[in-house]
């Protein structure tokens, strides 16, 4: 995480829900995964777009590439700042062994791509 970068928290929960990152005279909405939401747009409309991505997108199914190349699907375990860490999808079965893997922060979507949202949210 860059160090210039302002965490932003919903105002009802104050759960954390992105960062801004400062840009010329504006500021681009950051995800918790680390991906930009937004382009270069004033403080109320990064802000308006994080709280309105809210936390959601982490419950979503994943696909984790590889060392091999081959494609994992996957679900978010944990985030931080630092990486993030994901568990092979076992469809609920809690017998199944569970595997994880760590992804570096912020997570880029050559490496872990949404398989339930086309658009990233």
């Amino acid at each position: 995480m860059d160090p210039d970068w302002i965490e932003h928290r919903r105002s009802d929960d104050r759960e954390r829900v992105g960062w801004m990152k400062p840009v010329d005279d504006g500021f681009v909405a950051i995800d918790l995964l680390g991906r930009p939401r937004t382009g270069v747009v004033d403080w109320l409309h990064a802000e308006e777009t994080l709280d309105a991505l809210g936390i959601g997108y982490l419950a979503d199914p994943y696909e984790l590439r590889l060392e091999s190349g081959d494609w994992l699907r996957v679900r978010i375990a944990e985030v931080s700042s630092a990486s993030v860490r994901v568990k092979k999808d076992d469809w609920g079965d809690m017998s199944a062994p569970q595997i994880y893997y760590e992804v570096p922060f912020p997570v880029h979507e050559d490496l872990l791509r949404s398989l339930s949202r086309p658009d990233g949210r």
